[in-house]
């Protein structure tokens, strides 16, 4: 069994750190996707939640405000990065608690959680099939998993223009595996049903369309783009020039256009809704 060593290091890096600056614009982007995740999680005053991959904390904050101080909140993340900026958010939570360490083989407390939630945190695990009947543990007897994952990546835009941007001025980047730990790991809905159902899980996979939130200003999305996401990756791994940085958020700005409005820009995307019961 490999280990998740490569993820820690790489959302401890450079990366976690623009995903702390960008949090604010990051939770407002999002905020459409953890609606729906609490919406089907249907969280209950006084029951004990599991958020995997809490990163900055967005999930564990509502959570911890459905539960309410009789309820309990167990977050875990891989990225001390992010969890220092979820432990300021939530110090005035009692019920939070948040362990860095790798969900993969963590020792949870065996039936321990009535619901385990998630927020784009659990496509990146070596073994995912591993990382699942471990997880499965904490949870009781019926208890329930609402997570949500990047649907295929060609209906999601808000990735694949900044992309496509990017590489039309640099050139095409190093290929990459979209099996493999990282954003679309769980795009193909079978896969995901195969990999959970052989960790002991029943599973369901149900494809939601949706508009990610708005941020004002196409500026605002461009600027993000150009930090989050693959067009970032792309600059690093060609070393992007000022002026080639200059050229590729101008042409994200343009990319999404056809998504602005004056309540903001919103940008369509295709999420996996995954449920599951122990």
């Amino acid at each position: 069994m490999t280990d998740n060593s490569e993820q820690a290091a790489f959302w401890s890096s450079d990366v976690g750190r623009k995903w702390v600056t960008h949090q604010h614009g990051l939770d407002q982007v999002m905020g459409p996707v953890l609606d729906v995740i609490l919406e089907h999680a249907d969280l209950q005053t006084g029951e004990t939640v599991i958020d995997i991959g809490c990163g900055a904390g967005a999930a564990t904050l509502r959570a911890a405000q459905a539960v309410g101080p009789k309820g309990t909140v167990h977050a875990y993340d891989i990225s001390p990065v992010l969890l220092e900026l979820a432990a300021a958010r939530t110090a005035h939570l009692p019920q939070v608690t948040l362990i860095e360490t790798d969900a993969q083989v963590h020792v949870f407390a065996q039936g321990q959680a009535d619901a385990l939630i998630s927020r784009f945190g659990v496509m990146f695990f070596a073994d995912t099939t591993v990382a699942f009947a471990n997880i499965a543990r904490a949870l009781r007897p019926g208890g329930r998993m609402v997570m949500a994952a990047w649907g295929p990546a060609h209906l999601n835009p808000w990735f694949m223009e900044p992309a496509r941007v990017a590489r039309e001025r640099l050139g095409t980047p190093s290929k990459v595996d979209r099996t493999l730990p990282g954003p679309f790991a769980f795009e193909d809905a079978g896969r995901v049903t195969r990999l959970l159902g052989a960790a002991g899980l029943d599973v369901t996979v149900t494809p939601v369309d949706l508009r990610l939130g708005a941020l004002d200003t196409l500026d605002a999305l461009a600027e993000q783009s150009c930090h989050i996401g693959p067009a970032s990756g792309i600059m690093r791994e060609f070393n992007a020039t000022d002026a080639d940085c200059k050229a590729i958020h101008k042409g994200i700005a343009q990319a999404f256009t056809a998504f602005d409005s004056p309540d903001g820009v919103r940008v369509p995307a295709r999420i996996n809704l995954i449920t599951a019961r122990v």
